[in-house]
Formats: structure tokens, C-alpha cells, sequence
């Protein structure tokens, strides 16, 4: 059965030999999938909610309504951090790379990337503070600043999945090769 929310806007499987296969490309899109470890956290986080929302029926049907609210508010909030979970990563438009965090968005224009490449070096595991060799996908400024980092392969789209982490570094460079010699 496809799942489209999990495709990256169902165009990747279809044109996997094409750089950049997109319908529409003014929208930000993210070039790659979701990876299990991500799919599986948002998971368990919504059958908590699941649960959570179960809670507030029987505190509702017990006739404490202060505590209905807590224990709704409480699930919604659960639910959208499950939903911030699955939106988390690297997207792209012809305007420029956006990394989207749990907590914050950072955008970036073509014309301030100097270079987008794959190096070897410390990445976190799982976005935990332990570190392991690995690869990660980096963005240069202008003069050398280093941005930060924009996808590793022990992370929780990566995770045991080198040759996605390799398909997913390509798309992302590839944008970059066709809108940062196009100016904003």
C-alpha cells in the first residue's frame, strides 16, 4: 500500500534516474524521504497521543473538566510535536535550503551557499550527544563560514542506510549546482 505523506511529494519514485524531478518547483520540497527511525519515533509518539486522547474521554465522562483540558492539551501537544518530528530536515526550492529543527527554521538563499559537499567527519548519533565517524553534508558561506550542518548519516533519516544518505547528498548538491548560478 503507498503511503504518499512519506514519499518526498511522490515525484522521486517514479524519475530516480532525473537530478531534479519535481512538478512544481517553487514549493519547498524535501529531496529525500523520511527514514524509519524518524517515522518510527512519530509513531510512538502518536500512539501515546492515542492513549492520551482515551485519558481525557474518561477524566471528561468523570466530570472534571480542568483536568479534561490539561489531559487535551497535554495529547495536542504530543500530536504536534510528533507531527514537528516528521517535518524536520532539509528542504529545498529554487529561493534557497532550508533546515528545519524540532525548535527552529533556519533559510538560506542560493546566492549565500559557496559550496554544498559530503566530508568525513564526527556526526552525532541519532542527534544524541555521542559522536561516531560518519559522513555529513555541508553547507559553505561566503569567505569559508561554516553553516551548520545539513544531513549525517547516522541520523534518524539515515541511520544503516548509506546509499539513501548518498541519493539524498546528490539531490540536495544537484539543487545547488542549478540555482546557485541563477540569482535570486
Amino acid at each position: 500500500m503507498p503511503l504518499p505523506f512519506l514519499t518526498a511529494d511522490g515525484v522521486f519514485d517514479a524519475h530516480e534516474d532525473e537530478a531534479l524531478p519535481h512538478a512544481d518547483p517553487e514549493r519547498w520540497r524535501r529531496p529525500y524521504r523520511p527514514g524509519p527511525w524518524r517515522v518510527a519515533g512519530a509513531a510512538v509518539l502518536l500512539l501515546v497521543s492515542a492513549f492520551m486522547l482515551l485519558a481525557t474521554v474518561i477524566i471528561a465522562f468523570a466530570g472534571t473538566w480542568g483536568g479534561a483540558a490539561v489531559a487535551g492539551t497535554a495529547s495536542l501537544t504530543v500530536i504536534g510535536c510528533a507531527l514537528r518530528i516528521l517535518r524536520t530536515g532539509v528542504w529545498v526550492s529554487p529561493a534557497g535550503l532550508r533546515r528545519v529543527g524540532f525548535f527552529g527554521t533556519r533559510s538560506i538563499a542560493w546566492n549565500e551557499i559557496d559550496a554544498v559537499r559530503t566530508v568525513q567527519q564526527p556526526v552525532r548519533w541519532l542527534g544524541l550527544p555521542r559522536t561516531v565517524q560518519g559522513q555529513a553534508l555541508t553547507v559553505a558561506g561566503p569567505g569559508g563560514a561554516e553553516l551548520p550542518v545539513l544531513l549525517t548519516d547516522h541520523s534518524a533519516d539515515f541511520l544503516a542506510r548509506g546509499e539513501a544518505f548518498d541519493r539524498a547528498a546528490g539531490r540536495v548538491e544537484a539543487w545547488a549546482r542549478e540555482y546557485r548560478a541563477v540569482p535570486a
